[in-house]
């Protein structure tokens, strides 16, 4: 994550982990920030270190608006151990259940992308099983 990752010196329990949320393209760039400032609160809970908005892109002068996609970037840095990927993941899972604004999520630790949207429950299992079992230090 050199291009969005915070230098953590030598600490290596320490990981970051980029989350971007998608939107559908009608949804007003206002409910979107409310959602993911919901969202951020919710992973505040957690044992994570920080977590940051990412920095969206400077809107041209002649722009209409905010690009929605810009808003749902958040920066988490959290320990490497202790089943703290594992917890985040259920936590953007819940929470993209209850939100109707968001239309999938992208987790993204060390160049490696999961993608969570609606699908089956079982669906939903087997992918992030699969993406915590690469990721996962215990």
């Amino acid at each position: 994550m050199a291009e969005h990752g915070i230098d953590h010196g030598s600490d290596s329990a320490l990981r970051d982990l980029v989350l971007v949320v998608d939107s559908e393209t009608d949804v007003d760039p206002d409910v979107l920030d409310r959602s993911v400032r919901q969202l951020r609160a919710e992973l505040k809970d957690l044992d994570v270190e920080s977590i940051v908005p990412l920095a969206a892109e400077k809107a041209p002068p002649d722009a209409k608006g905010v690009d929605p996609s810009s808003l749902g970037g958040l920066l988490i840095t959290l320990p490497a151990t202790g089943g703290v990927v594992t917890v985040l993941i259920e936590t953007v899972r819940d929470w993209l259940a209850r939100h109707a604004a968001a239309r999938r999520i992208s987790v993204t630790i060390d160049g490696d992308t999961i993608v969570l949207e609606t699908s089956s429950a079982q669906e939903r299992t087997a992918l992030v099983d699969a993406y915590l079992r690469r990721h996962e230090v215990n």
